[in-house]
């Protein structure tokens, strides 16, 4: 998917606040706090959410509190015989791995991964390197979050400009 550029008005600002503070709060209510039409709030909700600037409205769940308490960035170098797309299937079957992303410098790929333990750690890095498309690994563990993923600042200062 296309990334298109949303630009936000203040009134996306607050919306998306309220949506972030109230994940449940309902488009009525939406509507009543910010003081627009019921029709307003839809239209702007379906829009931001058929552009991708709005992802989903699912719970936001902890690993760590389901029991995946290590988390770890891991640096992947592949072989460009197989390609990203390859190792990108391959690496969607583990469910230990939350995010990959491509990046520059000394790796192809960056993951997000979960684990219960540090021994857990080892098998899920031994699950990724399973796959003969990825030459080497890099891992980093995470001691403690210090700021969480966060986007609200940037729609505050998106939606000021």
């Amino acid at each position: 998917m296309a990334v298109q550029d949303v630009h936000l008005d203040a009134l996306d600002g607050k919306m998306l606040a309220l949506l972030a503070e109230e994940p449940r709060i309902g488009v009525l209510e939406l509507s009543r706090r910010l003081g627009v039409a019921r029709g307003t709030v839809q239209a702007r909700l379906d829009k931001l959410t058929a552009r991708g600037a709005i992802r989903g409205f699912g719970p936001d769940v902890s690993p760590a509190v389901i029991g995946y308490g290590v988390m770890s960035f891991v640096t992947l170098e592949i072989s460009q015989r197989y390609g990203h797309t390859a190792v990108t299937e391959h690496l969607t079957d583990i469910p230990e791995v939350l995010e990959a992303h491509t990046i520059t410098g000394s790796g192809d790929l960056m993951c997000r991964i979960v684990a219960r333990s540090n021994a857990d750690l080892q098998r899920v890095i031994d699950r990724v390197l399973a796959y003969e498309g990825i030459e080497r690994a890099s891992t980093i563990i995470a001691l403690a979050e210090q700021i969480p993923y966060r986007t609200m600042p940037l729609v505050k200062a998106a939606s000021q400009a």
